[in-house]
């Protein structure tokens, strides 16, 4: 297992210390929304003690919310390797999709095409399903059954010179697949596509790079990896020049603010700018020699990336052991690099919603249901008979807590 100093982490989250039943919590929800740490909780206390004011005004509150605005937009930066000016905030990531397909369609002529998937969660389909209505034409890219990925050669079959945008998940929330994005937005920007990446899943688990990766878009929520809810954008400059938002009239017109309808969740800022300082410290930590908060994050999310890896495994082979279980995903620990820790399963005769309330009363926390992507569930054949029981790891949990869920799993819950 990776060296990460779990005491110190463990520390850092209140919610870890609850009982239910005389027995700690296990929070294995993290997908839905993870817990936070004291700090972020103190940075939205304090905002709104001593900085609680809308912004661009002429008086010290005021000003200080203009400087969280800014430190806001660096610590999303550094986190996804991008510029100040391409970071837009907003509600939360299906808002943002919404807002940004709108000012997309002014762009597009009935007979162009969007490409969505399969195997996304749906605030990555519907936003695009909505332009279907002046005459877009929407292609969904099938899966792979056997082990819930996408099918590239579907995907490559569903491009042509019409296809306008691709929007594909960077790792599905319901069963973990980890998409080869990159390749994705190669085959997209050779047909003169866009690519919009919703990361809201992946990036609590893993290093971004979205200049490496070349995208046009993508999205995530800073609930999803240890904050408080706000949605992030992050958009080539480009685009942000040239894509005309639907905003108020006297709204400003300069980037990104123009983006960002209405007023934003200031207090959320700063807990978000905590959250992104909690994971640079983590960072600090496993690797002392680190020059700024970039390569802090990046050391940070490599290090939680591979103990995940390992939680993974021991999680996975433990399922597999477990009578009657059906496990949705890659299974296969030699293609683990291309899944989070986050599975999707099935006991017989028992219906999800029903495991997971019963491990609920035991102080285990999982999801039923099909979590919003329904496209998958419905190509599984499980969403009439109540979808899965989700199982989501965050680098705060540890094996013990995987062996209390598989005893549990293997009794019949």
């Amino acid at each position: 297992m990776v060296d990460l100093d779990l005491g110190w982490i463990r520390n850092q989250f209140p919610a870890l210390s609850q009982q239910i039943n005389d027995q700690p919590v296990i929070f294995f929800d993290g997908p839905g929304g993870t817990q936070v740490p004291s700090s972020v909780i103190d940075a939205i206390a304090e905002y709104l003690l001593k900085s609680n004011a809308n912004a661009h005004g002429a008086f010290a509150t005021s000003q200080r919310t203009d400087a969280l605005i800014t430190s806001a937009r660096a610590a999303i930066a550094d986190l996804l390797g991008c510029n100040l000016d391409e970071v837009v905030f907003g509600a939360n990531m299906t808002t943002l999709t919404y807002t940004l397909s709108r000012a997309i369609a002014r762009e597009l002529q009935p007979g162009d095409e969007i490409i969505v998937t399969k195997l996304d969660h749906y605030a990555n389909v519907s936003p695009w399903y909505a332009l279907s209505e002046p005459g877009v034409v929407i292609r969904e890219v099938d899966i792979n059954v056997e082990d819930c990925t996408l099918n590239m050669n579907h995907l490559q079959q569903q491009m042509n010179e019409r296809t306008r945008l691709v929007a594909v998940g960077y790792a599905s929330n319901a069963v973990g697949t980890i998409n080869d994005v990159a390749t994705v937005v190669k085959l997209a920007h050779a047909v003169g596509a866009m690519v919009f990446v919703d990361a809201v899943h992946y990036v609590a688990h893993a290093p971004i790079d979205v200049h490496v990766l070349e995208c046009d878009f993508l999205a995530c929520s800073a609930y999803k990896f240890f904050g408080p809810h706000v949605g992030v954008l992050y958009a080539k400059r480009e685009h942000l020049e040239r894509l005309r938002p639907y905003k108020v009239q006297p709204a400003p017109e300069e980037l990104p603010s123009r983006w960002e309808t209405g007023t934003q969740n200031y207090e959320g800022l700063a807990g978000l700018v905590a959250a992104i300082n909690y994971l640079t410290q983590i960072g600090h930590r496993v690797l002392p020699g680190v020059k700024n908060r970039r390569e802090a994050l990046l050391a940070a999310m490599i290090a939680i990336k591979q103990y995940e890896r390992d939680l993974c495994q021991k999680l996975v082979t433990g399922l597999l052991q477990v009578p009657d279980l059906t496990l949705y995903g890659i299974t296969d620990p030699t293609r683990f690099d291309w899944r989070t820790p986050t599975v999707g399963i099935r006991l017989a005769g028992q219906p999800p919603h029903a495991i997971a309330k019963a491990l609920g009363e035991q102080g285990i926390f999982t999801w039923n249901g099909n979590f919003y992507a329904l496209g998958l569930t419905e190509k599984l054949g499980v969403e009439s008979s109540g979808g899965l029981l989700r199982i989501g790891l965050v680098h705060y949990n540890t094996v013990e807590e995987i062996q209390r869920l598989l005893k549990a799993l293997s009794q019949r819950v």
